[in-house]
C-alpha cells in the first residue's frame, strides 16, 4: 500500500515540478538596438524578434547575465549583441523597476545561450542597421 501512495505522490507532483517550465518557456530571438532615442524612462529603444512567432516585442532590455562564459566572450568583444547580428536562446520576464519615483513592469529578455549568426532577414526589424 505504501509503494501506491507513494507513486500517487510522485504522479500528483510531477506538474508542479513542470509549471515553472510554462512560465518561462525558451524560444529563440533576435535582441537589437531599433535607432529610437527618448528623453524620459523608461524608452522603447531596443526589441527583440521572436523568431518563433515572429512577433516583435518594443522596449524589452536584455539580461546575458546567465550566458555561458564562452557566449559571454563573444558579446563582451563586439556589438553583436546590440546590433542583432546573432540569434539567442531565452525567455521574456517581465520586472518591477523604479524608474524616477514610479514603478514599471517592464519587459526583460533573459538570454541562456547563443545559438547562431542571425540571418539579415531576421535583423530588419533593426532599423538603423
Amino acid at each position: 500500500m505504501s509503494g501506491l501512495r507513494l507513486a500517487f505522490l510522485i504522479a500528483a507532483a510531477s506538474p508542479i515540478g513542470a509549471l515553472p517550465a510554462f512560465a518561462a518557456a525558451q524560444s529563440s530571438y533576435v535582441y537589437c538596438d531599433n535607432g529610437l532615442r527618448c528623453f524620459k524612462a523608461p524608452c522603447p529603444s531596443n526589441s527583440a524578434l521572436d523568431l518563433a512567432t515572429g512577433k516583435i516585442i518594443k522596449g524589452v532590455s536584455i539580461d546575458a547575465s546567465g550566458l555561458p562564459q564562452a557566449d559571454k566572450a563573444i558579446t563582451d568583444q563586439s556589438d553583436v549583441l546590440y546590433n542583432g547580428k546573432i540569434v539567442v536562446r531565452g525567455s521574456i520576464q517581465h520586472r518591477t523597476q523604479t524608474i524616477t519615483g514610479k514603478d514599471y513592469s517592464l519587459s526583460w529578455l533573459v538570454a541562456t545561450r547563443i545559438v547562431r549568426t542571425a540571418k539579415d532577414s531576421e535583423r530588419k526589424h533593426c532599423s538603423s542597421h
